[in-house]
């Protein structure tokens, strides 16, 4: 489940839940699934995210 490190990565620079899916162009609602684990976001979608996060795939999947 990654929903609880992308909440973490996106309060981290102070952002709002429209304001990141505007960013990497999902709906709002899609992206609040992603982060309650509703929903898993697809591999495009995963890479989006982590490079605008500038992290790995293995950090948002919290493996080490």
């Amino acid at each position: 489940m990654i929903g609880k490190k992308l909440r973490e990565l996106r309060q981290a620079e102070g952002l709002t839940q429209q304001e990141l899916s505007k960013r990497i162009g999902v709906s709002r609602v899609n992206y609040t699934r992603y982060e309650t684990d509703a929903s898993r976001p697809d591999y495009e979608t995963l890479i989006k995210i982590a490079d605008f996060y500038d992290v790995s795939l293995d950090e948002i999947f919290d493996r080490k």
